[in-house]
């Protein structure tokens, strides 16, 4: 349920929390431009003692949230979602380029790959410490030595920083290193790993699964939100298909269908869903053209001695092409690189 207030007084709002913690209730406050609304999360069968809250002088309207996802929706909330990581703003009208390795190497490797991006016109860098692979003898990166090494070279290039989190446990290292989590496509439906994130107020970078459907996409940012971190950006990175010509299939038109569902802003990663360099740039002036709030890209300094992923990273000239390239389209959307 919605609670949409006829005032924004501070003591007014908290007053209608009171009542709506006190029924069983979580309350989330989500200040819009035109109004504030208390949304109210928790067992729907008590919804009707809600419904007496229409009686305040403050209160204008209760209202039920027909979507499943209830913080996520635009029912809640209209006016669209900009997270911001460090001092890069994703979404309404700001673009984000996120760049970098798919793990970090090395201090040599991640210095010189962050100089490379920031260079080309990337404002957020990427890099993997924890690595989850398909096979156990893969590289499983180099885990709290990344994170340091990762902070470093964001801090030396005036970069925030994002990498991926795989387990409840590496939250507290996560956050402490990182500028913002990444929660992989395989850990999509991990609600606990979710719920862990969304205790924290650091922004979430949220890849959807690679065989989950939109709702399903939506449900999980609902997981994190529900915990009261608001700061989640969706990450489209390719699905499952028939197909065996791409790594994946990029589902273009993601784009437009999330922003019809939800506020918060929606993010390309080309790289994960093309599997081959080659692709990468037509890709992303796809998405540029679709609407995406962002593009996350792999680069790499000598793809072919990369430990993974190296036959989808840019090297580093055509990543500064592809950024140039991107101008003129961002240009036609209204876009803005943060």
């Amino acid at each position: 349920m919605i609670i949409i207030m006829a005032s924004r007084e501070k003591k007014d709002v908290d007053h209608v929390v009171e009542k709506v913690e006190a029924f069983g209730y979580r309350a989330h406050i989500i200040e819009g431009v035109e109004r504030t609304v208390v949304a109210a999360v928790g067992d729907e069968r008590g919804k009707e003692r809600l419904h007496a809250l229409e009686s305040l002088a403050h209160v204008e309207q209760v209202v039920p949230i027909l979507k499943p996802y209830k913080l996520a929706g635009l029912q809640v909330k209209e006016e669209r979602t900009v997270v911001s990581c460090g001092s890069v703003k994703i979404g309404g009208g700001n673009f984000c380029i996120v760049g970098g390795p798919c793990s970090v190497e090395s201090r040599e490797q991640i210095l010189e790959t962050a100089e490379i991006c920031k260079k080309a016109g990337a404002n957020i860098l990427r890099g993997g410490a924890y690595k989850p692979r398909t096979s156990p003898y893969s590289f499983q990166g180099m885990e709290e030595e990344g994170l340091i090494l990762l902070e470093e070279a964001g801090k030396a290039f005036g970069m925030p920083v994002v990498t991926e989190v795989m387990t409840v446990e590496q939250v507290p290292l996560v956050e402490k290193h990182a500028d913002m989590f990444q929660i992989g496509a395989r850990n999509m439906q991990n609600f606990g790993l979710l719920k862990a994130v969304g205790k924290s107020r650091k922004p979430v970078f949220l890849k959807r699964g690679m065989m989950s459907t939109i709702q399903e996409f939506l449900m999980s940012a609902e997981y994190i939100m529900s915990e009261g971190n608001p700061n989640v950006v969706l990450c489209e990175r390719g699905i499952r298909t028939f197909e065996t010509e791409t790594r994946n299939t990029l589902d273009i038109q993601a784009v437009p269908v999330l922003q019809k569902h939800t506020h918060l802003p929606v993010v390309i990663d080309p790289s994960h869903a093309a599997g081959q360099w080659d692709l990468v740039a037509p890709m992303s002036k796809a998405s540029v053209a679709a609407g995406a709030d962002g593009l996350m890209i792999e680069v790499h300094p000598r793809p072919e001695e990369a430990f993974s992923d190296g036959p989808q990273s840019l090297k580093p000239q055509r990543f500064a092409d592809l950024v140039n390239e991107l101008k003129p389209f961002l240009e036609l959307m209204g876009q803005k690189v943060s």
